[in-house]
């Protein structure tokens, strides 16, 4: 199973790298692709057919309106993640649109790359053993940096 990231326009790819890198910790491959659907939806569709027999995760990333990630959804079966890249220039209203779906239409809304990878990781280990067994580490590793952090304020 892979990860397809899906964003929306160029300003999205550093954003994209930090999942696709994200994603090497779990052991997961990624593949990155630019398209628009509001611009270019026909390019959308034929990413969309060219993994339709895969096992794949679709995580889209798009700002501002982001009909991206609804019309993703709206066109596959797969698992879709919206990850849009949080803005301050329009107050964070912006994530409503990555919110409010019609009916029928429901792709995951998760924030921050990392949380966007290990979302990613959380489905795919479903199947496979090792991406699970490295979600397992990853979730310990935060519990002891948590601990960590404990004992470090208990000796002030």
């Amino acid at each position: 199973m892979k990860a397809v990231i899906i964003m929306g326009s160029r300003s999205d790819l550093e954003y994209g790298r930090e999942i696709a890198e994200r994603l090497k910790f779990f052991g997961i491959e990624s593949v990155m692709r630019v398209a628009s659907a509001h611009k270019t939806p026909e390019m959308v569709l034929e990413i969309i057919r060219e993994y339709e027999n895969q096992d794949v995760v679709y995580v889209t990333i798009a700002g501002r309106s982001n009909a991206l990630s609804g019309f993703v959804d709206a066109n596959t079966s797969k698992p879709v993640i919206a990850s849009p890249p949080l803005s301050e220039r329009f107050a964070g209203m912006d994530l409503l649109s990555s919110i409010n779906m019609p009916s029928g239409v429901s792709p995951m809304l998760v924030l921050y790359s990392e949380n966007t990878a290990l979302a990613v990781a959380k489905i795919i280990g479903l199947r496979d053993k090792r991406v699970e067994k490295r979600v397992k580490e990853y979730q310990k590793r935060k519990r002891d940096e948590v601990c960590d952090a404990d004992m470090e304020a208990k000796s002030i």
